[in-house]
C-alpha cells in the first residue's frame, strides 16, 4: 500500500518567500502523517492570478532553485527508511527565457523530473509558453507516477497516454476556478478525474488550492480517486487529504472475466483522434 497525502493550501500571489514557507510546512506535515507520495497545488511557489508576464517573471525559478533542495531534505528518509516523493507546481524560468507552468517530482535525491503543462487555460496563455514534451512516468518508492497539470486532465489522450506508459498513479497539481453547478453535484473536474481513473484503471491524486486570489474563488476540490473510479479521500478541516491505495491494483486492467480496458482497445480504428478538426 502507498499513502498519498494531498495538501490543499492557499499560496499568495507573487510572494515566493511566503509560499516557500507554506509549501515546506505542508510537506513536513505530510511526512509526519506518513505520506509516501505528497501532492501540492499547481503554481504553489508563486500563486496563480498574475497581472502579467512581468509579475510572473519576478517569482519564476529554475528546477535548480534551492526551494527544491529544501523539499528533498524534507522528504528524505532516515537510515533504513525510504524517502517520500513530493509533486508540486512552480512557475519555471526556462533556459530559453520562456516561462512555463511546470510541476516537479522530487524525492530525497533531489529533482527527478520536471513537466511543463501542455494545455494552458485562459489567461495562462498571456504569461506562459506551453510545453512540447509528453509528461514523464517516473519509477519511485511510492509507485510509477505520471504527471499532468490541471486542464491537461480534461484531455482524455493525456490520461490514457500516461496509463499506457505504465503510470500506476497520476499526480495532478491543479488550481480549479470555482464554477456554478447544480446543488448536490460534484465539481465537473472531479467527475473527469473519476472517469479518467475508471477508464484507465489508474489511481489519480488531484491537489487543488483554496482561498480567493484577486477575486478568483477556487473549487477546493482536492481528491484521491482509486483505480475503480471512486473518490476515496477528500480534505479534512486542515486541508489534508489522506488515502491509502494499492498501486499494484492499477496494473490489473481486467474489469470482468472477459474484459480488459487495454486488451479490448482497437487503436487501428482510432487514428482520427490525432487529426486536427
Amino acid at each position: 500500500m502507498t499513502r498519498i497525502i494531498c495538501q490543499q493550501v492557499a499560496p499568495r500571489i507573487a510572494d515566493l518567500a511566503a509560499n516557500r514557507v507554506l509549501a515546506l510546512d505542508a510537506i513536513r506535515r505530510g511526512v509526519a502523517a506518513g505520506a509516501e507520495l505528497l501532492v501540492l497545488p499547481e503554481l504553489v511557489t508563486s500563486g496563480y492570478m498574475f497581472a502579467g508576464r512581468e509579475e510572473a517573471e519576478a517569482v519564476a525559478i529554475t528546477s535548480e532553485h534551492e526551494v527544491f533542495a529544501e523539499w528533498a531534505a524534507a522528504v528524505a528518509g532516515s537510515a533504513g527508511s525510504p524517502s517520500a516523493v513530493v509533486v508540486g507546481g512552480f512557475c519555471e524560468l526556462g533556459a530559453d527565457g520562456n516561462l512555463y507552468n511546470s510541476a516537479a517530482l522530487v524525492d530525497g535525491s533531489g529533482v527527478r523530473a520536471v513537466y511543463r503543462k501542455l494545455h494552458l487555460w485562459d489567461t495562462e496563455k498571456l504569461v506562459f509558453t506551453p510545453g512540447d514534451l509528453l509528461p514523464p512516468v517516473v519509477d519511485t518508492t511510492a509507485g510509477r507516477i505520471g504527471l499532468v497539470i490541471c486542464y491537461d486532465l480534461e484531455f482524455c489522450e493525456m490520461s490514457r497516454t500516461m496509463a499506457l506508459n505504465g503510470a500506476e498513479i497520476l499526480a495532478v497539481p491543479t488550481n480549479w476556478p470555482l464554477a456554478p453547478r447544480p446543488a448536490g453535484e460534484r465539481a465537473p473536474e472531479m467527475i473527469m478525474a473519476m472517469a479518467a481513473a475508471r477508464m484507465n484503471r489508474m489511481i489519480i491524486a488531484c491537489c487543488d488550492r483554496t482561498g480567493t486570489e484577486r477575486g478568483q474563488e477556487w473549487t477546493a476540490g482536492t481528491c484521491v480517486v482509486d483505480e475503480s473510479g471512486w473518490i476515496v479521500a477528500t480534505p479534512d478541516a486542515a486541508g489534508m487529504t489522506v488515502a491509502d491505495v494499492d498501486p499494484g491494483a492499477a496494473r490489473d486492467k481486467a474489469i470482468s472475466a472477459r474484459n480488459d480496458v487495454f486488451a479490448d482497445r482497437r487503436p487501428a480504428l482510432y487514428s482520427f483522434v490525432s487529426r486536427t478538426p
